[in-house]
């Protein structure tokens, strides 16, 4: 860590970095940062920057509210759209208690002793998102709808087209702050796209979805348009989800490859794919934790909506890809319903509680589902056993409040403040219509 450090302190200056920002998020997964000057940066790594906890969104109670931000020096990057002139970087941070404890509501402290958790066991946890996003003309409605830039489809080349310059200028943006990219394209939707980042361990993972989501909107200001993570913001075309491959390692060997197996997956990957099924339901107001995530769950479009797992099935909850047999390290299994939304430490969080606590229970799976869950009738899917996610916010707060592996996992704070905060927006939205309730979100997401 000290030679880190020493690394970051040169680096400011032999680049003659001006500003130096700290980064964090707030329990909603809303990005937070504070500037500081260069020379104020050995001193943040040796004692933190404290500030006010309790006006950060569920972080500390009033009375509890001075809190440490200390800077993660490994997560030090230069940001490329500040420009050569005064450049700027950022690290993240962990928040910490005056007496050198973890803030037990740091999103990134939740996550980090989930991590512990399953290195007590022996593995380590990687994922790999697939990101969708739309972009529209700006972030007004007109005729009471958003405008996406483009009427494209999945797959559709467009030359010259807004969306093709902006994926091109983003995923350079991103190698630049050395988040690798694996794949980009229109996706679905008129205006919608896709962004795949290539795997990583959870923490690093959880890190570059923050640092991308705010890429995208800073590459969407500089071209004149407006990004939006929002789940669902056009009725009548596909939500924009985080479908996230998932795997365990032992050291080197990935834990779900089983060359004799069904797909090659190992009987750790079907008790963790059992754990994911089972709880699911009770973990979904974290993973779709707006009100418009349940437009997008059940609104078609292959949004996973049943509690099923399945090989190449995009009407399932959980995929098993079989993208490259017999490589072993290429085994996954594919989480469909997170949006990209979600706060990428909670949701990454309760992922792998789940599927660990069904490797520790021993947890059947299920039969597969072999066709597309969505054509069945209510009838068919009840015979086979399919029961449903939560079709609300609401229905999904009530399991949530029941479910001792969400309040485990986030802790106390947490898991008390995500039922009070979205208990709130429950509430307030009730009495909206889907025109006003996009416009009151659309900036925010």
């Amino acid at each position: 860590m000290d030679k880190q450090r020493d690394f970051v302190l040169r680096t400011i200056e032999e680049r003659g970095v001006k500003f130096v920002r700290l980064w964090f998020t707030d329990v909603v997964g809303t990005l937070k940062s504070v500037a500081l000057a260069p020379a104020e940066v050995e001193g943040a790594f040796n004692e933190g920057v404290g500030f006010d906890g309790s006006a950060i969104e569920g972080l500390t109670r009033s009375y509890e509210a001075d809190v440490l931000a200390h800077p993660d020096p490994t997560t030090f990057q230069i940001l490329p759209w500040r420009g050569e002139i005064d450049p700027t970087a950022r690290m993240f941070c962990d928040i910490m208690t005056p007496d050198g404890q973890p803030a037990t509501a740091d999103p990134r402290n939740v996550l980090k002793r989930t991590l512990a958790k399953a290195a007590d066991r022996g593995f380590t946890f990687y994922t790999h998102p697939e990101i969708e996003f739309y972009l529209l003309k700006s972030n007004k409605l007109k005729n009471g709808a958003a405008e996406p830039v483009d009427s494209a489809g999945y797959f559709d080349n467009v030359p010259g087209g807004t969306a093709h310059d902006f994926r091109r200028r983003s995923v350079r943006m991103l190698e630049e702050l050395g988040i690798s990219v694996e794949f980009s394209h229109h996706e679905a939707g008129p205006g919608q796209n896709e962004i795949d980042l290539r795997y990583a361990d959870a923490l690093t993972m959880a890190d570059n979805i923050m640092t991308f989501r705010t890429v995208i909107k800073e590459v969407a200001i500089e071209q004149g348009v407006y990004a939006t993570f929002m789940p669902k913001p056009l009725t009548a075309h596909p939500g924009s989800g985080m479908h996230t491959h998932m795997s365990l390692f032992e050291g080197d060997t990935n834990a779900f490859f089983d060359a004799a197996g069904q797909y090659q997956l190992s009987g750790i990957g079907r008790q963790f794919v059992a754990g994911l099924l089972r709880h699911a339901p009770e973990i979904t107001a974290v993973t779709n934790q707006f009100v418009n995530s349940y437009k997008r769950l059940w609104g078609g479009d292959e949004a996973p909506s049943y509690l099923t797992w399945g090989h190449n099935n995009r009407s399932a909850l959980v995929r098993v890809p079989l993208y490259k047999p017999g490589k072993g390290n290429s085994a996954r299994v594919e989480y469909r319903a997170i949006d990209s939304a979600a706060n990428p430490y909670l949701a990454f969080s309760l992922l792998l509680a789940a599927g660990l606590k069904g490797i520790e229970e021993g947890y059947e799976l299920p039969p597969e589902a072999e066709g597309d869950v969505w054509a069945l009738t209510d009838a068919e899917r009840r015979a086979l056993g399919y029961d449903g996610l939560p079709a609300s916010l609401d229905a999904a707060l009530v399991l949530m409040e029941d479910s001792e592996l969400v309040a485990e996992t986030l802790g106390e704070q947490v898991y008390e403040y995500v039922l009070l905060n979205k208990r709130r927006e429950w509430a307030s939205y009730r009495a909206q219509v889907t025109p006003f309730e996009l416009a009151a979100n659309l900036e925010l997401l």
